[in-house]
């Protein structure tokens, strides 16, 4: 009798199997095929990391807890540079594998993982010199510091399994294999939430405990994604397949993972522009947008999700030169899009008030909360369009359109937005801001998407 992982695994394929079906299979099946293992990977990290925070919450000080918050900078230089790599060498690797060319596909992923692996280990050296100063980046003060630094000092030990995990985990998306990739991911999301409180509580190792069981988890999940990309050979993996970069091999690199980056730099950029609007109006306006987010977080898993099931049938297809498939998965990517945020917006749109108090049952911030969350649930759905055309300039190698539409939602439109609408509108403006974002966001996508399908069409096939 099959076991339950057995009876869902897809069948392995060889390198010319997948790639067919990346250019045959019905473009709307395989994008849900190759979404909805992302999708539940991302809500399973989301759990762990308010698993982690809950751990840490236990220890009964509010100076550790605002360590982790600390750490937030660390984490982000790490994951910046990840998102680098892995859309800059993923995006390559899944236009050669379309062209049915592995051994430029190797080159890339092979390079990919030497390179997050060294500056993972720069970044941990480099970091373990000026711990202090990374400490009070993050808004360390003098009582939160003892904890910050034990927390961050051990973090950056994983900094090179914390990037080349990341990497490798996209890698195998734009491969078609996003099963694999969930496997990996909930495997250390489930080993960091067993040990964390073990590690916490009957080890003694307090917040210093909290982020070694970060460090061991990660390190078991690249472990487990270098076996599982050797095992499944789309791609193979060694040293002799690591490249020192051409100029040619960088400015690929450069042109996939530059959108990346900076959309992870201004993610922390929109994060504190919303909450300096709400901060006039007191903590339970800073605490219902903080609230807002975390709920519509779950909306944002399918649209990425649903773009990183996108993103590899345009790689495979770019280098098949099947652009009329690329149109055809486009347009598919937008109407799932906008069916399934829809869907989500209905539910947090009618129970916005009980959502709100789950988080926080506190009046104030369920009142803010609760037209804040209504507004957002109308608009949501429609940044489908922006997230797909987003992913589609940024695997065809448009670098400098890709950034600009990336950075819209998270700092170019809504900086001037934040900055007009609270002092014409007071609170209103405040839980307006993101939704006018949205729409705006949307029209900004609307001619960027039909340039770029325009340019595709041209292209010879």
């Amino acid at each position: 009798m099959k076991s339950l992982a057995s009876a869902i695994r897809p069948p392995k394929q060889t390198p010319e199997e997948k790639r067919q079906e990346m250019l045959e299979r019905p473009v709307g099946p395989l994008i849900v095929s190759l979404a909805v293992p992302s999708i539940f990977a991302n809500v399973v990290s989301t759990v762990y990391n308010l698993a982690d925070t809950f751990f840490v919450g236990q220890m009964g000080s509010t100076s550790a807890s605002a360590a982790v918050g600390v750490s937030f900078v660390t984490s982000t230089i790490i994951q910046a540079m990840a998102f680098y790599f892995a859309q800059g060498t993923g995006i390559q690797m899944s236009r050669y594998l379309g062209a049915g060319n592995a051994k430029e596909a190797a080159a890339y992923v092979n390079t990919g993982i030497a390179a997050t692996v060294t500056l993972g280990t720069l970044i941990a050296l480099v970091g373990h010199l000026f711990l202090d100063q990374l400490c009070y980046l993050g808004g360390a003060t003098a009582t939160i510091l003892p904890y910050a630094r034990t927390y961050i000092s051990i973090l950056l030990f994983g900094a090179p399994f914390i990037a080349s995990g990341f990497l490798m985990n996209m890698q195998l998306r734009f491969q078609g294999e996003s099963f694999y990739s969930m496997l990996c991911m909930v495997a250390g999301a489930v080993l960091n939430t067993i040990l964390t409180p073990l590690l916490i509580f009957p080890a003694g190792m307090g917040i210093g405990g909290s982020a070694l069981a970060t460090v061991i988890s990660e390190a078991v999940s690249f472990a487990l994604l270098l076996f599982e990309m050797n095992r499944i050979g789309i791609t193979p993996i060694g040293l002799r397949y690591v490249r020192v970069p051409s100029l040619d091999m960088m400015r690929r690199i450069n042109n996939g993972g530059v959108p990346s980056f900076a959309r992870q730099v201004t993610l922390g950029v929109a994060t504190s522009l919303l909450n300096n609007a709400a901060a006039p109006f007191g903590d339970a306006a800073i605490a219902g947008i903080a609230v807002v987010q975390r709920i519509t977080s779950v909306a944002n898993f399918f649209q990425i999700g649903i773009g990183q099931g996108f993103q590899p049938i345009t790689g495979y297809n770019l280098g098949a030169k099947r652009y009329d498939r690329i149109r055809e998965a486009f347009f598919a990517a937008v109407r799932l899009s906008f069916i399934w945020v829809a869907a989500i917006g209905v539910i947090t749109f009618a129970f916005a008030p009980q959502l709100i108090a789950l988080f926080r049952d506190d009046p104030a911030v369920v009142d803010f909360g609760t037209l804040t969350l209504r507004l957002c649930s109308i608009t949501m759905s429609f940044t489908g369009l922006a997230m797909a055309t987003n992913f589609l300039l940024q695997t065809a190698g448009k670098m400098w359109r890709a950034t600009f539409l990336g950075a819209c939602r998270l700092g170019l439109v809504l900086a001037p937005v934040v900055l007009i609408l609270p002092p014409l509108l007071g609170r209103l403006g405040v839980q307006i801001a993101q939704p006018v974002t949205d729409l705006l966001t949307t029209l900004v996508a609307i001619p960027l998407a039909h340039g770029i399908l325009r340019e595709l069409d041209q292209l010879p096939a």
